[in-house]
């Protein structure tokens, strides 16, 4: 894929739940001090909502900048190090030291991988500071993922002439102490044999042996850190970063996931909320069951909007009409149910590799064509290998069968947030409704309902904490047609955060996330970012 489609490919890090269950020097050269303004030396802790002072080991290091190296299989598939950016501006690389448990800030500490583009600043327009950058998941790999926006996108590099350009791995991420759990090939082996929208007793003793084999393997290998990777710890982490880099406010960017991380943290530090901007917002007042069934109402809404689209144009592979389609999509699953297609690699495209090569594709109407491409593949020439790979991009599983961090990180940050452990009588007492939602998404999404029963640490809410009374005003850009983060999600977020708080612009297209795609978006992002110029509440985006 080029740059540019990988890039696209790399937005779709939300939880694409249908198929969790079976893919199985200091920044900007100012120095820290003891105690600058809003500096995080009294914490809470991470059990106990307590205060836990941070040591000066911590709050006072100084990062030792370096050429980046490539990204590690860990972080990224097929990756190579990252080049300057179109001015020139080289990446450095470097590595946050943070408490393994905020409870005990004196005790056990992990490194986190940071990546910055230092700030070229034009004549006239300072440096503002530090721009933070999470790409969402959870399990998505800031390191990898900055550059490759950065370098393909100009929205972004404008924000390069006043902010250092900053992301980073967080905690059981890529270089982060990361959460690893069955190898390689047993992801592969899992991928074909195991069926995530079991049809009979079988299969469904099959998929919770799986998934009891993957959280025992999640267990042993990284045991160590599954209690402290939710997205209250890595919010503390990124104001550790905040006091590091020497800036006084976090000014931030979250996409998908993103969002609620940015969420959390403007709960837990409203007065140290600078200028930001949350893309894809998630919804902070669903518990589980309600996210999965509004997401599979979204992406059955982005597949009708794919399936009108391709009915339009000569040689649709789906037919005429978006029933139609929607048909020729079942039908083609349900003949890989039994019937897996062969690849060139020697894989075979199971039914959950379809599923979640369609998945992948609807993440952007810039890779509709792809999909397009897919399923003429499919039908004409009865082979995988097209949906196969976008299934790999989804899974970020490389050419040579490795796997990132991203799908067992996703997992367990998402345990260790959400309270609810579901029985297989709860997903069968609500199957009817997902099947409602989504004859093509629906079994698969209510099944991947179990992906934290038997998971050996407690979650910590049922929903996020984003109350942020007293923060800055936060730029919460949502989608009409955003599968993974559905529109109203933007909405409740702005609800939550607060009066005055949350200010909405709403894109009127398809895709999740805007920013980076439309023209209108952009500059209103952007305006607030270097100008501090925000659109007025409400505005839309045609």
């Amino acid at each position: 894929m080029s740059a540019r489609t990988k890039a696209l490919a790399a937005t779709a890090l939300l939880i694409a739940v249908a198929t969790a269950t079976c893919a199985g020097g200091n920044g900007g050269g100012v120095p820290p001090t003891d105690h600058p303004s809003g500096s995080p030396t009294e914490s809470p802790s991470a059990a106990e909502g307590t205060t836990a002072t941070l040591p000066r080991t911590l709050t006072g290091q100084r990062l030792e900048w370096r050429k980046c190296p490539a990204p590690t299989p860990l972080q990224a598939a097929d990756a190579e190090a990252p080049a300057p950016l179109p001015d020139g501006t080289p990446w450095e690389c470097t590595t946050l030291e943070v408490p393994l448990d905020y409870g005990r800030p004196d005790g056990e500490t992990i490194d986190l991988a940071v990546i910055r583009a230092k700030a070229k600043p034009e004549e006239g327009q300072p440096r503002i500071g530090s721009l933070v950058f999470n790409f969402g998941g959870p399990g998505g790999s800031g390191v990898a993922y900055l550059p490759l926006f950065a370098s393909v996108d100009r929205d972004y590099q404008a924000l390069h002439s006043r902010y250092d350009l900053v992301s980073f791995d967080p905690r059981g991420v890529g270089a982060s102490a990361p959460v690893r759990c069955l190898d390689d090939k047993a992801k592969d082996e899992a991928a074909e044999r195991i069926d995530d929208s079991p049809d009979d007793d079988a299969e469904l003793r099959a998929l919770i042996a799986h998934s009891e084999k993957d959280t025992a393997a999640c267990e042993k290998n990284s045991g160590q850190v599954l209690s402290h990777v939710g997205t209250t710890n890595a919010a503390r982490d990124m104001d550790l970063l905040r006091q590091v880099l020497g800036d006084d406010k976090l000014n931030y960017f979250g996409l998908s996931y993103g969002s609620e991380l940015g969420g959390v943290y403007a709960h837990l530090f409203p007065e140290r909320v600078g200028r930001a901007v949350f893309d894809a917002v998630s919804d902070p007042t669903q518990d589980a069951a309600q996210e999965h069934l509004t997401q599979t109402e979204g992406f059955q809404l982005a597949l009708d909007h794919y399936l009108e689209d391709c009915a339009a144009k000569p040689d649709c592979p789906a037919g005429r009409t978006v029933q139609e389609g929607r048909r020729t999509i079942i039908d083609l699953l349900g003949e890989l149910d039994g019937r897996p297609l062969p690849t060139e690699d020697g894989r075979k495209l199971t039914q959950g590799l379809a599923l979640g090569g369609i998945l992948l594709a609807l993440y952007s109407e810039d890779l509709w064509p792809l999909l397009t491409d897919a399923l003429t593949e499919a039908q004409r020439q009865r082979t995988g290998d097209l949906l196969l790979a976008l299934a790999d991009e989804l899974s970020e599983r490389d050419s040579e069968g490795r796997y990132t961090t991203l799908w067992d990180a996703l997992g367990a940050v998402t345990c260790a947030d959400d309270k609810d452990r579901y029985t297989v009588d709860d997903v069968r007492a609500a199957m009817p409704a997902f099947r409602e939602a989504s004859p093509v998404f629906g079994e698969s999404f209510a099944w991947s309902l179990l992906s934290c029963t038997g998971w050996p640490v407690e979650g910590e809410n049922r929903d996020p904490q984003v109350q942020a009374a007293g923060s800055a005003p936060i730029l919460l850009v949502g989608t009409t047609g955003d599968p993974a983060t559905p529109y109203a999600g933007t909405l409740r977020m702005a609800d939550e955060l607060g009066e005055g708080v949350g200010v909405v612009l709403t894109y009127e297209g398809e895709g999740h996330g805007a920013y980076g795609t439309d023209a209108c978006v952009a500059t209103a992002a952007n305006r607030y970012l270097l100008d501090g110029v925000l659109p007025e509440d409400g505005t839309v985006c045609p």
